[in-house]
C-alpha cells in the first residue's frame, strides 16, 4: 500500500549536527520531515571520475589532484578518484595510476584525508593489475569498483559482451581484490530504462545485484544512467529489490542522473525505502558517452541541501563544497550545473 506523503513540519527533535554538517544561516529556515530527523547518510562523491571522464577536453593531472584535495576538505569521506580502464576508450582516465600514487604518497600530509576512502573503477583483471601496480595500501583507505549493466543492449554497447559474460569476468577480479584486503563496490547501470533495450525489468536488476553481492561486493549502487527515472519507476524498482527479493537496503546505494530534473525527488523515494548511501557529483559534472542526452549525476551541492533540509545529516560543509563546485566549473570552462551552487555563489557576490 502506498504511504501518503508526510507533511512538512518544523522539528527540533534531532541532535545537533557536527561542525561540518551544521546548517549555515541560509539553511536555518528549513523544515524537517520528522521521519528522517537525526538520520545520517553517506555520500559517495563521483565527480573526479564519473564526472571528469566525459569531458571533451583533456583535464590536466594538476587540476584533478587539486579537485581531489579540495573535496577532501569538505567533510566528504568517500571519493571516487579515477578509473583503470583502457585510455583508448576513456582517455580522461589515462593518468589514474599517477593519481593513486600521489594520494598514497601524500595521505599523511593532510590530516583530514586519513579517514577518506578513495575508490577506483576496475573493469577487468588487467585493470586490477594496474591498480595493484600503483601501490595502494589495502584497508579502508582504498577500494575498487566493478560495473555491470542490467540491460543487455547497454552491456553489449558499453562492455562488448552480454550481462552474463560481464559478471563472469568480474568474478575473479572481485575474488582477487578481496583476497588482497580491498573492499569491492558494485555498480549496475540502466536500472530504469535503456536507450538500446527500452524499459529494464526490475527483476533483471535484482538478478544482477544479487550476483554482485554474492561475488563479494559489500554494496551495489543502482545507476539511473540516463536519468529517466521517476518516483513511480524508482519506487517500483526498490519495492522489487528490497521487498520481493529481500535485498537489504543497507547493501544498496542510489546513483541518479538529473537529465529530466527528477534526481532530487527520486532521492526522496530512495530515502523512504531505507537507502542511506547516495552517489553525487560536485557541480553536476558528468554524463554518459553511451546514452545520448544524459546529463551528469545529481549535483552534490543540491543533494546536500535537500538532505540537510529533511533533517538528514551528511557531514558535509555545504558552503565549502559549493566553493569547490564554482572553482572546478571555472577550471573546466563550463557552467556550474548545481542550482544550489549557483544560488550560493550569487549570494556571495552580492555580499
Amino acid at each position: 500500500m502506498t504511504r501518503p506523503p508526510l507533511p512538512l513540519v518544523r522539528t527540533l527533535s534531532h541532535p545537533a549536527p557536527s561542525r561540518l554538517s551544521r546548517p549555515r544561516r541560509h539553511l536555518r529556515t528549513f523544515t524537517s520531515l520528522p521521519r528522517f530527523a537525526g538520520t545520517s547518510v553517506r555520500i559517495v562523491e563521483v565527480g573526479a571520475r564519473d564526472g571528469l571522464q566525459n569531458e571533451k577536453t583533456t583535464v590536466p593531472l594538476e587540476t584533478k589532484l587539486e579537485l581531489l584535495s579540495r573535496l577532501s576538505k569538505t567533510g566528504l569521506r568517500h571519493i571516487e578518484a579515477g578509473s583503470f580502464v583502457s585510455p583508448k576508450w576513456v582517455p580522461q582516465m589515462a593518468n589514474t595510476s599517477a593519481i593513486l600514487s600521489h594520494l598514497e604518497a601524500t595521505r599523511d600530509d593532510e590530516p583530514e584525508r586519513r579517514d577518506i576512502t578513495y575508490s577506483y573503477l576496475v573493469p577487468n583483471e588487467k585493470g586490477l593489475a594496474s591498480f595493484l601496480d600503483a601501490g595502494p595500501a589495502p584497508g579502508a583507505g582504498n577500494e575498487i569498483a566493478v560495473f555491470a549493466s542490467a540491460s543487455e543492449g547497454f552491456s553489449r554497447s558499453n562492455l562488448n559482451c552480454s550481462v552474463a559474460e560481464s559478471l563472469r569476468r568480474f568474478a575473479p577480479v572481485v575474488e582477487r581484490a578481496c583476497a588482497r584486503g580491498f573492499r569491492v563496490r558494485g555498480y549496475v547501470s540502466m536500472v530504469i530504462a535503456c536507450p538500446y533495450s527500452d524499459a529494464t525489468p526490475p527483476a533483471a536488476v535484482a538478478a544482477v545485484v544479487r550476483q554482485l553481492l554474492d561475488m563479494g561486493c559489500y554494496e551495489v549502487s543502482l545507476g539511473d544512467t540516463n536519468g529517466v527515472g521517476t518516483p513511480a519507476t524508482v519506487a517500483k524498482l526498490l519495492a522489487c529489490l528490497i521487498g520481493e527479493n529481500a535485498i537489504p537496503a543497507e547493501k544498496l546505494a542510489a546513483h541518479f542522473h538529473d537529465t529530466y530534473g527528477q534526481a532530487i525527488v527520486n532521492s526522496l523515494v530512495a530515502l523512504e525505502h531505507g537507502i542511506r548511501t547516495f552517489d553525487a557529483s560536485v557541480s553536476g559534472l558528468g554524463g554518459c558517452p553511451y546514452a545520448a542526452g544524459a546529463t551528469g549525476n545529481v549535483a552534490t551541492e543540491d543533494l546536500v541541501y535537500f538532505l540537510e533540509g529533511t533533517g538528514v545529516h551528511t557531514g558535509v560543509d555545504l558552503e565549502q563544497l559549493a566553493g569547490v563546485g564554482e572553482w572546478v566549473s571555472k577550471a573546466l570552462g563550463r557552467r556550474n550545473g548545481s542550482r544550489v551552487g549557483r544560488a550560493l555563489a550569487g549570494k556571495k557576490r552580492a555580499g
